[in-house]
């Protein structure tokens, strides 16, 4: 095996680092430290990794370490999804950094692009905490470090020793925050950063696909999100096929010639601009057509599906249309972008005026580059973002570096109470600077909980939680649990109601009938009496309740 590393074998051990990822992605969501059905650690971090892939091979086969680094240091930059997903990026980017001037990479150069990458994803967090994949990535530099310090050590088992080594530190993330080990799982982002590593060093010692970029088959694999093209003198009464359906197949088996032909012949039938990108163990499709259901079914003939996508090109067109109109109308002076899910949920914040809404939840986090979007879309000189999750609040603050030009401030808002809070907060009569304070200080003044149900038995700072059991969880502690979800909601009313209490707003989710949520506001009347009590449809997935106190 060689002694260095080429572009060629970089782009393959990243790309095999990324399948490695994606392939445990199921498993890393699970390392929640609280059992609520919203872990989403490790689909943040493939599609985080796939982004990067993407940039990775729009650059080219002949592209230099360099062009390399930097490319997926863009990707990943704009599709960075939640904490974890922005610390990946800012590990990619800190290792693209020290890549500049370097033809091929030896052992001290691997060890000085992994000091560079620990430094930059540190300076990302603003209280970075220990046990967490912080400390696995600081653990890998720390380590190649030493290692290099070794002539005679050969790539190979430079390499394995990093992993072995960062896998040992993840064994030990528990130790160092109480709440993994009460919960008996070790970081997830940890774990999601060791499986990278996992596959780049499969690719190397040749143990996974081997994905040389100067191969010609390479280029053909490159699948964009989107076909770009000129519409703007298009009525969209003449476009004939209404959906831009976009899928691919995970094959049970590889494709033979007949296969592959019938398969390009059936969605040539049912639409037109075919994109059909055959690999050993996947298919990637692209196709306008009029019955996407038809394209879909026909994939599942040879094997599994996964990124499906389906667009309403007329849709699209007339928004477009839309947007070009609004793009000649001059900058507003301010803005709102909010992150949000459930149809009432939405309602809501649009008419709080709200510009731009970002669809997105628990457990499908918008990317750096979709929040970007919306705030460019807001045409205004500074534009508020409310990122309504913790875990979005990181990836709100990257996107700030994709929209030069405006004045972008992240309120960190939690969830949708806050959210709800900041805007009824700003103040004309404040400028947008002290606006930005007055709003980030209001929404300390309200008290929140989130009820949702255990996906598993665990012990969270003493309470004993069943599989299945309701539970409300408040600023990172269980302050209510309960198998009767009305016991459960009543429990976590007399949690935050005090003698202050002036309001309380309760947001019902999606799988709640009006009926019942009418008997939570009862109950919240009874609990608190001199509390204004207000029930509002959210609409939201996964919490059945979101209950607030101001």
């Amino acid at each position: 095996m060689s002694e260095y590393i080429t572009p060629e074998m970089f782009s393959s051990m990243f790309i095999s680092g990324t399948r490695s990822l994606e392939a445990k992605k199921a498993y890393i969501n699970e390392l929640n430290v609280f059992p609520v059905p919203d872990g989403d650690t490790g689909t943040n971090m493939t599609l985080t990794l796939n982004s990067a892939v993407n940039s990775l091979i729009h650059a080219g086969k002949n592209s230099s370490l360099a062009e390399l680094g930097k490319a997926a240091a863009s990707g990943a930059l704009k599709g960075a999804r939640g904490n974890s997903g922005v610390i990946m990026s800012q590990l990619i980017r800190g290792f693209s950094k020290g890549l500049d001037g370097i033809d091929i990479l030896d052992k001290k150069a691997i060890a000085s692009c992994a000091k560079l990458a620990d430094e930059m994803a540190r300076k990302a967090v603003v209280n970075p905490k220990e046990g967490t994949i912080l400390t696995v990535a600081r653990a890998a530099a720390d380590k190649a470090a030493e290692l290099c310090e070794n002539d005679d050590i050969s790539m190979e088992a430079f390499l394995k020793e990093m992993i072995v080594f960062s896998d040992y530190t993840l064994s030990r993330t528990p130790e160092m925050l109480p709440v993994l080990k009460e919960a008996g799982v070790v970081d997830s982002g940890g774990q999601g950063l060791v499986e990278f590593y996992r596959g780049c060093y499969e690719a190397y010692t040749g143990d996974a696909p081997e994905y040389n970029l100067s191969a010609d088959e390479i280029p053909k694999m490159t699948f964009q999100s989107h076909v770009m093209v000129d519409s703007s003198d298009i009525e969209t009464s003449n476009i004939k096929y209404t959906y831009c359906t976009e899928f691919i197949v995970n094959l049970e088996h590889e494709l033979n010639l007949e296969d592959r032909v019938g398969f390009k012949k059936f969605l040539e039938g049912i639409g037109d601009s075919l994109v059909f990108v055959a690999a050993e163990d996947m298919v990637k499709i692209h196709v306008h057509t009029n019955h996407p259901g038809l394209a879909f079914e026909k994939g599942l003939e040879f094997g599994s599906l996964t990124s499906m996508k389906i667009d309403n090109m007329k849709e699209e067109h007339a928004e477009k249309l839309e947007i070009e109109e609004e793009s000649r109308s001059p900058l507003k002076e301010f803005g709102f972008v909010c992150v949000c899910a459930g149809e009432g949920i939405k309602e809501l914040f649009k008419g709080l005026n709200v510009d731009v809404i970002v669809e997105g939840g628990q457990t499908m986090n918008p990317s750096a580059e979709d929040i970007a979007k919306a705030v460019r879309a807001v045409r205004a000189q500074s534009v508020f973002v409310l990122p309504n999750i913790s875990n979005v609040i990181l990836t709100a603050s990257q996107a700030k570096e994709l929209c030069p030009g405006i004045d972008v401030w992240v309120i960190p808002t939690k969830n949708i109470a806050q959210g709800v809070s900041a805007v009824i907060n700003y103040l004309p009569a404040l400028n947008i600077e002290e606006n930005a304070a007055h709003m980030a200080n209001e929404i300390q003044n309200i008290k929140t909980a989130e009820i949702t149900y255990a996906i598993r038995d665990s012990e969270i700072e003493g309470v004993q939680i069943k599989k299945d059991d309701y539970m409300a969880l408040s600023g990172g502690h269980v302050i209510s649990d309960n198998a009767d979800l009305r016991l459960c909601a009543e429990g976590a009313l007399k949690a935050l109601c005090d003698e202050d209490c002036g309001v309380i707003s309760i947001y019902y989710g999606e799988g709640v009938s009006e009926g019942f949520a009418q008997g939570i506001a009862k109950s919240a009347e009874e609990i608190c009496p001199d509390a204004d009590v207000e029930l509002v449809f959210g609409g939201q997935p996964v919490y059945e309740f979101i209950i607030s106190a101001e």
